[in-house]
């Protein structure tokens, strides 16, 4: 059985790997790549399954029965080692280890670069279809940490908090209000706009940027702050979240309503531009 592992790995690392017990490894990559190649063991999750089921604000968290039931289908509990990768840079990724922490596993680990760095490097794939190895598992009553979530509540009485910043995943049209993508236009009044795919190197593969703990602390996001990332329906940022998470933030939230929440509604204070 693996001991535990970082919450990065770098392919050849999960190679190693392969075939152990004590290890699922979880593939949010488009089905149609899935059938043709992904790595050695992985079972396929539809993206669909980590989002909720009511608009707008489709980014919210599902509810803790119907995310019990997902992680009893995947057959998670604490001895395992989980994998996670997508074929997009680690949105999908992301937004899986946010909801694993919001239960309280946090024995999850990504795949640095997903699978475009597993195959592009020459990795081995299969085509066939895995099964999980479903199993009843008990992750309590409630979600064991919510703080790894944040409500539209808390983010107002933040806002003129020196301690809070909020980072906006989206790109920099969506931020100034020039792209449209709710009611209204623009972004939370003080969020610090750094967009999902400026921590992405593609001359790695889209591996993390090495120089992400650089580019963060450079606007302000630092790891002494309670930080809340967004974007339109907490996709984008749940890679900037899973980010946050592998340089050891231990304050960082996920915002589920994004902005398809926060554009939506009347009483939300909206600022434009750049």
């Amino acid at each position: 059985m693996i001991g535990p592992i970082p919450h990065l790995i770098e392919p050849q690392e999960l190679e190693s790997m392969l075939g152990d017990e004590g290890l699922i490894i979880i593939d949010l990559c488009n089905i149609s790549l899935y059938s043709i190649k992904h790595v050695p063991g992985a079972v396929h999750l539809p993206y669909r399954a980590l989002m909720s089921t009511t608009p707008p604000a489709m980014g919210k968290c599902p509810s803790f029965s119907e995310i019990q039931s997902l992680i009893s289908h995947l057959g998670i509990n604490q001895s395992k080692q989980v994998v996670v990768y997508d074929d997009e840079g680690g949105g999908w990724a992301g937004r899986f280890t946010w909801i694993m922490d919001l239960v309280g596993l946090h024995n999850w680990s990504y795949l640095n670069g997903g699978v475009v760095a597993w195959i592009k490097e020459g990795f081995p794939t299969e085509s066939s279809p895995n099964r999980p190895n479903s199993d009843k598992v008990d992750i309590g009553d409630d979600f064991a940490h919510p703080e790894a979530s944040i409500t539209i509540d808390e983010i107002l009485v933040s806002l003129d908090s020196s301690n809070f910043a909020i980072w906006d995943a989206r790109n920099p049209a969506e931020y100034s209000g020039d792209v449209v993508s709710a009611a209204r236009g623009g972004h939370i009044p003080g969020a610090i706009n750094l967009e999902w795919t400026a921590l992405m190197d593609p001359q790695a593969n889209l591996r993390i940027h090495k120089d992400a703990q650089n580019i963060l602390d450079s606007l302000g996001l630092t790891k002494d702050k309670r930080i809340a990332t967004h974007c339109q329906q907490h996709h984008r940022s749940g890679f900037t979240y899973m980010v946050a998470r592998i340089l050891g933030y231990d304050n960082i939230a996920g915002y589920g309503g994004s902005w398809a929440e926060w554009g939506n509604l009347d009483h939300t204070p909206v600022e434009y531009g750049s």
